[in-house]
């Protein structure tokens, strides 16, 4: 066969040819296939040997390739065979998607690995019969509809978001079906189908209006009644013994879907099919590598877990042949196509591509040497913008000048013998015909350097974030401002005369029981303070709680003049006023490659509104792990730099300086900044020629740790200091921050605010920037708290390794960190294990996260070096020994590691016997186990203060008053008596004690009722906000979101909100209380109303038999005869056309 060019590469062309490529290295893979792909007129089947593979090629593709629609990926389960997990509602949604459109693909390719390919599927019918399309203008049953999603796999919820999940609410269905990017809305009018819109999971409003969808199964399986009688009898049929007896079967016959039920696929249908039965008539299937020993591999795998796991009988395994394909059956399915095989032996038909490895070059010497004797034109690869500038300052070192390059294409089609390009590619290639050469930063370093995530959108109030922080649950305690702490024992409907109304119902000490109307939630908090078993209740009609109060209150006066103190001295110096100049931070801020999330866009316009005051700015960002908060510290650096300010950034380890060095270069590529880094991983000389610059004003952005601290540091001219996770840093080094604070700009990110700065932050003096979005995709961390157990470490790193991806394994304690690391490769004969922790030699830790970073090893046994911000986007598992040992605030930071990426992630946290332990360990084990959503470093920080009493933070004798109390309502106190000095008022304690609200009673039904909204959760945050609303817009807008997710207002809810603007108006105007019947009523004022007194005197005057005075604050009034729904509107007119004109 003649040398075939990569360009046009050979193709097999009948059923049963197989044609070998040979001789193709590193990315020339991808350049065949992408080649292949182009040309051929029909579908390909790709096969890679594993997932680790398939990330490289979807690269490689999306380089060469110029037409990214063409490929399909079909994901794998990321499951051990028979395991006890289901995989991710993401990864099913992406392979039903993939199951639907590959029997219509005509050109283009589907790709998979060995393992995903001898899997058995669903029938090809079983798509077709459960999926369905719906149209605007189409009849719909509710009912029907319902029950037909149930047995399609989806899941009732009360509110939608994530992919298989689907809720109804009156004429309103919100539904988030499998292979759909976003959430859908349907509005019904009667039974037909009047819009559909698309909704924002996070914030739950509608966006665009759509004509129709197409909704897929929400499972693999079908749940349908027939569905589960089959189960049933083909479960019976294959297993013997009591069926009852495993939870299984249990479930499945309750229609529930068991974790790991797709291990049990072949019992729900007559017969099961392969991905081959997916195929069009016409594919073609190309193989790479040797997947002859890879299959032999899966099925040791499968054999293995079989024989572990058989014995079992509450949960029985089928054969591996029923859920698996036999290694013969396989390659038959494959003689019935066309084939290519990549680098696996010759055939009848050999295609030779003239390609070699790309050499490995020393940047400096060997790359010069190279290009002197090499006569083709060579294009270079950097990872990303920022290596891209890294690399050409080196290359201008040895005067090479390639030409950057916007696409592999582009380069192709010029004469320049030298370019440069960004993309993300392994392994570079010699090509003879052009006579070309690709090197990439493996070839020139040795090592891959960054990778990066995306984003996606909603808005956080950090007030209602911190005042709702979790959903009350029964029996939690909460305090009422005016009777202290009860229990809280539900929401309930009660008749009060003739009208119907919905209270809170808290009980107090003795059994004593207090309703409270739901119009006056607002007096009513979370308590926070001592643990919820721990909680002290007051009895009611007694002096104790308004002692406890006063004293409370007295003592938030004191904390908080000294609290004030602090921060005057700071006020009353003037800070630097930066100058923002739009057009080049807008070039900036366009360079972000990810769209920012509404919280990060309030954190920077927060930012820069404390940047351009001529007050020094304290700033505190809190944002979970990989939440952002990196790119709002890079927008402030980049306005102190435009403005000649030098800008430090403070970090608590050597291995987070070195990553946010290299962060920030690759953010300031393009812009004539100069970035340095000091840490130990660099030499004394080098150490010494950043410092010199420094002084001189040379280096306009230096990132290091505590070193930057020491006094012989001098700058020219220091603008702001960005300090990461502050909580990390010695008593020695805050102070140091503290003397800065008086007179710098300062931003600190933190992941888990520590208590003292999470309150200093809530009582205003320091201000609190939150960014509580997740990226897209990104997929809670799943946390298991566990005895320690050889098979589970073993489950646990095996089924990541199986799906491409690393492991932590953190062992803190580094005598026997090795023999741990050799234990391990002991133990699973797949993990490549390699140990770091803080004591090795800088340039050996340096080249062990390196080594780990670039995939050489898949374990890493570390000490809590792991903790800051080492970003390793295939690391998916953690594994914490001994977790007992650890912090709140650190066990989080620790998972944080994990779930960078859009894989699910796992966190296993070790301990020893229960009876090993302390209350207070096992307390923070189970806190962070139930604490696995995203974005809850911020509330972690709350729970730390619950477990750890709140004596850190302002003082021990502190503590007491808050416990007390409670930490919501000794806050409240803390920030009026700052608020109050602050405007140079003495804290007038009675009425901060007893800051009220108008109370309205109209008798007129007034809740949100349970047939339009029948979540007690939600219906309880309706409550809240609406009792909480400020004024008429917030109102508004609670009333318009209500209507798009719940459908149009009844009569009763009208009603809230016609009070609660009443209520609005009245607190305005000094009334404390307005009552109304069907005769009429009384409004009662406080000691100084707002109202003119000749106003009510004109009205006692000229109208006598309508208005009279009933003692000195209260003024009577009667009605005409009315309705009970027009009261409101009665009353309401009074209060305008006599009080607000």
């Amino acid at each position: 066969m003649p040398n075939t060019t990569i360009f046009y590469p050979l193709l097999a062309q009948t059923a049963g040819e197989c044609v070998a490529w040979n001789h193709l290295h590193g990315a020339s893979i991808g350049l065949a296939l992408a080649s292949a792909i182009e040309q051929s007129d029909r579908p390909l089947l790709i096969i890679a040997p594993d997932n680790l593979s398939i990330s490289h090629l979807m690269e490689e593709l999306h380089f060469f390739g110029d037409k990214t629609d063409h490929f399909l990926h079909f994901p794998d389960w990321e499951t051990l065979p028979y395991d006890h997990f289901s995989p991710h509602h993401d990864i099913i949604s992406e392979r039903l998607a993939a199951l639907y459109r590959i029997p219509l693909l005509k050109k283009g390719a589907v790709i998979t690995t060995v393992s995903t390919l001898l899997h058995r599927l669903p029938p090809n019918d079983y798509l077709d019969g459960y999926s369905f399309l719906l149209k605007v203008g189409d009849k719909l049953n509710i009912e029907l509809f319902r029950t037909r999603l149930t047995h399609a796999g989806y899941h009732s919820v009360s509110q939608v978001r994530e992919h298989g999940e689907f809720a109804i609410r009156g004429s309103i269905i919100d539904l988030f079906p499998m292979g759909s990017k976003t959430p859908f809305r349907i509005d019904l009018f009667d039974d037909e189908v009047d819009s559909i819109r698309l909704f924002l999971p996070d914030t739950q409003r509608s966006t665009e209006k759509i004509p129709e969808i197409k909704l897929l199964p929400a499972k693999e399986f079908p749940l349908t009644d027939n569905a589960i009688e089959h189960f049933r009898h083909a479960w019976r049929s294959q297993f013997s013994g009591n069926p009852l007896k495993c939870p299984i079967y249990q479930d499945i016959s309750d229609g529930i879907s068991s974790p790991g039920i797709e291990y049990y696929l072949p019992l729900f249908f007559e017969k099961t099919v392969t991905l081959f039965d997916y195929l069009p008539e016409r594919t073609e299937v190309i193989t790479i590598g040797d997947i002859e020993t890879k299959v032999k591999e899966f099925w040791q795998e499968i054999s293995l877990r079989y024989e572990q796991g058989k014995f079992d009988t509450s949960r029985p395994l089928l054969p591996p042949a029923h859920i698996f394909i036999p290694a013969e059956i396989f390659y038959q399915s494959l003689q019935r196509y066309p084939r290519v095989k990549i680098n696996s032996g010759e055939t009848k038909q050999n295609a030779t591509f003239a390609t070699s490895p790309a050499p490995v070059l020393d940047i400096n010497y060997k790359l010069q040497q190279f290009l002197q004797e090499y006569s083709g034109r060579v294009l270079f690869c950097a990872e990303t913008m920022g290596r891209r500038e890294v690399i050409l300052q080196l290359f201008r070192s040895i005067s090479l000048f390639p030409t950057f390059f916007p696409s592999w294409q582009a380069f192709l089609t010029s004469d320049e013998r030298y370019g440069i390009v960004v993309a993300p590619l392994e392994e570079g290639f010699s090509l003879a015909e052009p006579n070309l050469t690709l090197l990439t930063e493996t070839q020139l370093y040795g090592k891959r350097v960054m990778q990066r995530r995306l984003r996606k959108k909603t808005v956080q109030d950090t007030d209602a974030l911190i005042r709702d922080l979790t959903e009350l649950q029964l029996d939690d305690p909460v305090v009422h401002i005016d009777h202290g702490v009860g229990r809280y024992r539900g929401l309930q409907t009660l008749k009060v005369g003739d009208q119907i109304a919905e209270f809170l119902c808290l009980e107090y000490q003795g059994g004593d029981k207090l309703y409270v109307p739901v119009a006056s939630l607002h007096l009513i908090a979370r308590y926070t303070g001592a643990d919820p078993d721990h909680t002290p209740t007051n009895k009611l009609g007694t002096e104790q709680w308004q002692r406890a109060k006063r004293k409370a209150a007295e003592k938030a006066r004191d904390v908080a003049a000294e609290l004030l103190d602090l921060y005057a001295k700071r006020a009353a110096r003037p800070g630097h006023a930066y100058q923002l100049p739009q057009e080049q931070y807008e070039a900036f801020a366009s360079a972000f490659p990810f769209e920012e999330t509404p919280d990060q866009l309030q954190a920077i316009h927060q930012v820069f509104k404390d940047m351009t005051s001529d007050q020094p700015m304290d700033r505190v960002i809190c944002g979970d792990v990989g939440f952002g908060k990196t790119e709002v510290a890079m927008r402030a650096a980049f306005l102190a730099v435009l403005n000649n300010k030098q800008v430090v950034m403070l970090v608590p380890t050597t291995l987070l300086a070195q990553q946010h060095f290299q962060n920030f270069q690759d953010r300031f590529a393009d812009w004539p900044v100069q970035i340095e880094m000091l840490s130990r991983f660099r030499t004394g000389k080098e150490q010494k020629n950043v410092l010199d610059r420094m002084t001189d004003g040379k280096v306009d952005i230096v990132i290091g740790t505590h070193k930057l601290l020491q006094d012989d540091i001098r700058f020219k001219s220091l603008g702001l200091m960005i300090i990461d996770e502050e909580h990390r840093f010695g008593v020695k080094q805050k102070e140091k921050l503290k003397a800065l604070r008086a007179s710098v700009d300062i931003l600190t990110l933190t992941a888990t605010p520590i208590p003292r700065t999470l309150n200093m932050s809530l009582a205003g003096i320091r201000d609190l920037s939150i960014i509580a979005t997740p990226p897209a995709r990104r997929l809670s961390v799943k946390t298991f708290v566990h005895e320690y157990q050889t098979s589970i470490i073993q489950e646990a790193i095996q089924r990541e390794i199986m799906r491409g991806g690393q492991v932590y394994f953190l062992h803190n304690d580094i005598s026997t960190i090795n023999k741990k690391a050799e234990e391990i490769a002991h133990l699973i004969p797949e993990a490549r294990a390699i140990a770091a922790h803080g004591q090795m030699h800088e340039r050996e830790l340096e080249r062990v996260m390196s080594e780990f970073y670039h995939r050489h090893h898949n374990v890493l046994v570390c000490s809590t070096i792991i903790e800051s911000g080492i970003d390793i986007p295939t690391a998916n598992t953690i594994i914490i020994n001994r977790a007992d040992k650890f912090g709140l605030a650190q066990l989080h930071q620790l998972r944080g590691r994990v779930g960078r990426s859009h894989h699910q992630a796992y966190a296993y946290l070790l301990t020893p016997p229960k009876n090993g332990m302390t209350d207070d360990a096992s307390k923070r084990l189970d806190a962070i186990a139930s604490l696995d959503e995203l974005g809850i470093g911020f509330t972690l920080a709350t729970h730390d203060l619950e477990i750890r009493g709140a004596g850190e933070l302002l003082g021990e004798e502190q503590s007491g008053n808050m416990q007390e109390i409670g930490f919501t309502l000794y806050m409240d106190l803390l920030s009026r008596a700052v608020d109050a000095l602050k405007e140079g008022k003495e804290p007038d304690l009675e009425t901060s004690l007893l800051h009220r609200s108008s109370e309205i009673d109209l008798h007129v039904t007034a809740l949100i009722p349970e047939t339009y909204l029948n979540d007690v959760h939600l219906r309880l945050q309706f409550y809240k906000r609406i009792a909480n609303a400020k004024n008429q817009t917030e109102l508004d807008e609670i009333q318009v979101e209500m209507i798009d997710r719940f459908g149009l207002l009844p009569d009763a809810l009208k009603n809230l909100f016609a009070m609660s603007e009443l209520k609005l108006q009245a607190d305005q105007l000094g009334i404390i209380k307005i009552e109304a019947n069907e005769k009429g009523g009384k409004f009662e004022f406080n000691e100084k109303p707002n109202i003119k007194p000749e106003i009510i005197i004109k009205l006692i005057q000229t109208q006598p038999k309508r208005f009279r005075l009933d003692g000195p604050t209260r003024l009577r009034f009667t009605l005409d005869s009315h309705e009970a729904k027009e009261r409101i509107g009665l009353v309401d007119k009074l209060v305008k056309d006599y009080f607000l004109k």
